[in-house]
């Protein structure tokens, strides 16, 4: 019995997930300048209906922008609206035009897309001691 309770609700948070993810539309941004931040991102999409979250990309190393982020609209209508309204603007003084489109979902949820380290250099070969 415990099983089948268990069973259910995980079922349950499955449809429940799909069905919370299905309601929002994410899209991606490239063409961002480079001095833009998260807050200013999503003052820029507010125009178009309720942002849930705005980001942009930040360089692990340097800290700054990779130019390019990623916003969460509340539903499709809204973000199909400042895609077809955003797309190929300039914004400030930059002259790269945004690419604004659907974000596609990556298998695997991201995490480390690095290889493996693999053989980082010889030894010192044998030494003798004496």
């Amino acid at each position: 019995m415990t099983r089948l309770i268990f069973l259910i609700s995980m079922v349950f948070q499955h449809f429940h997930y799909i069905y919370i993810k299905s309601d929002t539309m994410n899209l991606f941004v490239a063409g961002l300048p480079y001095d833009l931040d998260d807050a200013e991102l999503e003052e820029i999409f507010e125009k178009f209906g309720p942002v849930k979250s705005a980001k942009v990309a930040i360089d692990r190393e340097t800290g700054k922008s990779r130019g390019f982020g990623f916003v969460n609209m509340e539903n499709d209508e809204d973000g199909n609206q400042a895609i077809e309204l955003l797309n190929d603007i300039c914004l400030g003084r930059s002259k790269k035009p945004l690419v604004v489109k659907a974000a596609e979902d990556r298998p695997g949820g991201g995490g480390n897309r690095g290889g493996g380290g693999g053989n980082r250099g010889g030894g010192g070969g044998f030494q003798k001691r004496w």
